[in-house]
């Protein structure tokens, strides 16, 4: 089946996502936009994944945990599991590495995950657009020991992306795919980059707003919307 897909959004858990990113929020306005593949991405977070993930099967919505991970050299990349085992190891991994740099709400916003009432289920402490102290290839690594996807962000945007952290793509860097901002289009962008012809190309909105949620999106062949299915797309 073609799966219609986004697969790069924030929640009100990311400093930056607007108050209306709820999880039952989201999850509607993806039922409304025909998506049947949804992601969760807060910034070096996934403590939001469990509440979009149970709202997602009860309304008839597919998705993914994940995170939008900052590297040392302050490239974002998404990360992507399939299980709430994976989810935990995950969400381990990046608060064992994330600065302990307390978050100002005054400056930065809340740091809040909701549940579908939007009672407050927790507050993380610690500023979450901060970079890991880890560089690209360790969490390409780790992400792949868990057996996760690794997708490079939003790779020609002018900042917190490949081309203007590192000036190109790592030859050694074992990427899934590489995701470009909605504002670019992907016959357009392998033009000018026919280097880059042999790896899958995504495309998401990146949306902290709700009316941004399916901007744009990316279509993937599976047999089931889910983590397997789009694994096995991506290979």
């Amino acid at each position: 089946m073609i799966v219609k897909a986004d697969l790069h959004i924030h929640s009100f858990l990311s400093p930056c996502g607007d108050i209306g990113m709820t999880p039952l929020n989201i999850v509607r306005k993806a039922r409304e936009k025909e998506l049947d593949l949804i992601a969760v991405t807060d910034h070096n977070s996934t403590l939001q994944g469990p509440e979009v993930f149970r709202l997602g099967q009860r309304e008839g919505v597919a998705v993914l945990y994940g995170a939008e991970v900052t590297t040392r050299e302050e490239v974002h990349c998404l990360a992507y599991v399939g299980s709430e085992t994976q989810r935990v190891q995950l969400q381990t991994y990046l608060e064992r590495h994330l600065p302990h740099i307390p978050n100002d709400p005054e400056i930065f916003g809340y740091q809040l995950w909701v549940d579908e009432h939007e009672k407050v289920l927790g507050e993380a402490p610690f500023l979450l657009i901060s970079a890991l102290d880890q560089t690209i290839d360790q969490v390409e690594a780790f992400v792949h020991s868990i057996g996760g996807l690794f997708v490079p962000a939003h790779i020609e945007r002018s900042r917190n992306s490949l081309f203007s952290q590192l000036g190109f793509v790592p030859p050694g860097l074992s990427a899934d795919a590489l995701e470009i901002s909605r504002r670019t289009r992907p016959a357009d962008f392998l033009v000018h980059h026919p280097e880059l012809k042999n790896f899958k190309i995504t495309q998401s909105s990146d949306a902290h707003y709700l009316n941004d949620l399916g901007a744009v999106h990316t279509l993937f062949d599976m047999e089931k919307p889910g983590f397997e299915g789009l694994k096995t797309a991506l290979k």
